[in-house]
């Protein structure tokens, strides 16, 4: 996909809001390619300001944000900027969180790790036509272990906690750790 079959329409403004810098400016450059016009943000506070002061067409936003919760992002960019199309992005999905994302006005929900052309055909699907399903998605068992991970992390790399948020023994959840990420 290149610039040349993008229709972004008169305003290629995008908003991309993530605490993980490594991604942010990989996706960044990657939609920069795409023909849109890339503003980054770190925190939510950074997000909310450029939302209010120059409010962006698309919007890519991190759901958990070191600083708070990207949804407050969400909110900001709907009131300035209500036609927006806005994505939001997590590290692991609940249908809860996305729920109260669509509700307060994502047009989509991702989860991570997605890439530059799952972003864009998000933003720009119409209507009830959904973008079409990844070519290579995480497989069951990836899924599994990074949500594990990411409460392990949560927990401030605590085993112990870790194993009771997750409601398994400790010896089980040191085994899994142990071992290389799946597939």
């Amino acid at each position: 996909m290149n610039a040349e079959t993008i229709d972004l329409g008169p305003d290629p403004s995008l908003l991309l809001v993530d605490d993980d810098e490594t991604f942010l400016k990989r996706l960044g450059k990657a939609m920069e390619k795409r023909g849109f016009a890339v503003t980054l943000a770190g925190t939510v506070e950074e997000g909310r300001r450029i939302a209010t002061q120059s409010p962006p067409a698309y919007a890519v936003v991190d759901l958990r944000l070191e600083d708070g919760n990207g949804l407050d992002v969400v909110e900001a960019l709907r009131e300035s900027r209500p036609e927006a199309r806005i994505v939001v992005l997590t590290g692991y999905g609940a249908i809860a969180t996305a729920v109260a994302a669509v509700k307060i006005g994502a047009t989509d929900y991702l989860s991570k790790p997605a890439d530059a052309t799952e972003v864009t055909n998000a933003l720009l699907a119409r209507g009830d036509a959904l973008p079409p399903p990844p070519e290579n998605p995480m497989s069951a068992d990836r899924v599994r272990w990074e949500h594990i991970q990411r409460v392990y992390e949560l927990c401030d790399r605590n085993v112990s906690e870790t194993a009771r948020r997750l409601g398994m023994h400790r010896r089980t959840l040191q085994r899994i750790l142990a071992k290389r990420s799946p597939r």
